[in-house]
């Protein structure tokens, strides 16, 4: 499956439980995660789209340390079984 594909379908499934998925650009700052995603529960976290398989590249790397250790939460997914655990993780109660 293509990281489109995937992006598209986490897209969908961040919206089922009520939150946003939008796409973060942030010129000047390479690396950055794909995805703001925000619920309703509060809860903002970032996600990193990969093809199956795909490794994230040094400069997302980098970002999901500063990220992790500024306390935020940061996820990868490359499959559509990583879609479907991070919506059961996130999901409000």
């Amino acid at each position: 499956m293509r990281e489109s594909a995937l992006e598209r379908q986490l897209v969908r499934e961040v919206k089922r439980i009520g939150g946003l998925a939008p796409k973060w650009v942030s010129p000047g700052n390479r690396g950055v995660p794909d995805r703001l995603v925000i619920l309703p529960n509060g809860l903002t976290v970032y996600v990193e789209m990969k093809a199956p398989g795909k490794q994230l590249e040094p400069l997302q790397e980098h970002w999901k340390r500063k990220l992790l250790k500024l306390g935020q939460r940061h996820y990868k997914i490359d499959s559509l079984e990583d879609v479907t655990s991070f919506i059961r993780e996130v999901m409000p109660k």
